[in-house]
């Protein structure tokens, strides 16, 4: 009887997924699905699958600050925006950032991001006095890999550095735990497996509760996967990849990958570090006040670009007419992207944290596609050749210096 219930619910299951099916991907799951439900014994499983997968599938339709997705394949539920806090401790002070996070929390936001280097640690310190009362009301996140202080092991993924780092953390958030761990950036010079191996640990020890990574390429994120499998601890749940609509070079292998692994995609820098509000213009000196007059290095050795500011610039005409902000614009292109389960807003003022929020009012059309298409050709960046100094090709000098490992 158990199993003649089942076959009848996977069979609901599969119609219900064909009147959803739009693109020829779904459509071959589709066929998967009703081919193992014709195996009662294997109904409820097909049943389990189909949700999992679709977990990591967001519709336009579901922009909210009150709507949470499941991250990856985990149980753990987060909102469409992550409250980003790099400018926290720096250039935004302590009393903004606290009502920065306060009102995020008020309009229903649960995900906060955070790293160890952001102003040399202050960052940390502002957003766990700020957590101390309602610490197990966020979903925390926080990074690590990037170098922290001198000396040839402050930074990196060694056992040692990892350890540390994580201790270090803790200490400054002032919390025993944290929600999810990122690797800030993949260290070609270290063994992944050591990496992992440790995490694992930290797992098993209480101090963490999930692990993801930021700015791993699609083979590190099939590598990462397969070490955790063999390590038999659960894999990765998010990548942090850098995406918006002036380099969308994440589209070409880190968000398929992530999703081929069951990887959430939490992306960052949906206003391309302030290029995307269309306030600069190619011969004019920046505002004072601007990250480019800063001489944010950052934003002037990726975005600074003539090619983006052009863009931006005809986005913001496009817009016009429609009374529709750049800033509405581009982070609800980011979030119209289904493979996208949350996007980091980094707001120096509440001023701009209010303007991220506005974004999740905005409805991306198939024109506003289109027009994005035509601008800057999917996968690519707005300049052709560009690459992120940060984060190198290695297609043709090696750079792994480490043993090889097994996957």
């Amino acid at each position: 009887m158990r199993m003649c219930a089942n076959w009848y619910r996977s069979q609901r299951l599969f119609l219900w997924a064909l009147l959803l099916l739009k693109t020829e991907r779904l459509s071959i799951f589709a066929a998967r699905i009703s081919r193992h439900a014709q195996r009662p014994c294997r109904a409820y499983h097909v049943a389990v699958c189909w949700q999992r997968h679709r977990a990591l599938i967001h519709h336009p339709s579901e922009f909210s600050l009150t709507t949470y997705h499941y991250l990856g394949r985990s149980g753990l539920k987060v909102s469409r925006l992550a409250l980003g806090t790099m400018m926290f401790g720096g250039p935004t002070d302590e009393a903004t950032s606290h009502a920065i996070i306060a009102r995020a929390k008020s309009q229903g936001i649960n995900f906060i991001d955070t790293a160890d280097v952001y102003q040399k640690g202050r960052t940390e310190e502002v957003v766990g006095r700020a957590l101390q009362h309602d610490r197990h009301d966020w979903v925390l996140a926080t990074k690590f890999a990037n170098p922290l202080g001198a000396g040839p092991n402050r930074g990196g993924t060694s056992r040692k550095w990892i350890v540390e780092a994580v201790e270090g953390s803790l200490r400054r958030l002032g919390t025993d735990y944290i929600d999810l761990l990122y690797f800030h950036r993949a260290d070609f010079d270290a063994p992944l497996g050591e990496a992992v191996r440790a995490i694992g640990d930290l797992i098993r020890a209480g101090k963490l509760r999930y692990f993801g990574v930021s700015n791993f390429r699609g083979w590190r994120i099939a590598e990462v996967a397969h070490l955790a499998d063999a390590e038999g601890i659960d894999r990765p749940i998010a990548s942090q990849p850098l995406y918006n609509l002036v380099n969308r070079t994440a589209e070409a292998e880190q968000l398929p990958a992530a999703a081929a692994y069951g990887l959430g995609v939490v992306s960052y820098s949906p206003l391309a570090r302030g290029v995307l509000t269309a306030k600069y213009d190619n011969g004019v000196a920046p505002d004072p006040e601007s990250r480019a007059a800063r001489a944010d290095k950052r934003l002037l050795e990726t975005e600074w670009r003539p090619e983006s500011i052009a863009i931006a610039r005809q986005i913001r005409d496009y817009l016009a007419a429609r009374g529709i902000s750049p800033t509405d614009f581009a982070v609800a292109w980011v979030l119209n992207n289904q493979l996208i389960t949350s996007a980091i807003a980094g707001p120096r003022t509440l001023e701009q944290w209010e303007g991220y929020v506005r974004a999740l009012d905005y409805r991306i059309t198939p024109e506003d596609e289109a027009l994005v298409d035509r601008l800057v050709a999917a996968g690519h960046p707005s300049t052709p050749g560009f690459t992120d100094p940060g984060h190198p090709v290695e297609g043709r000098v090696p750079h792994v210096a480490a043993a090889p490992q097994a996957l």
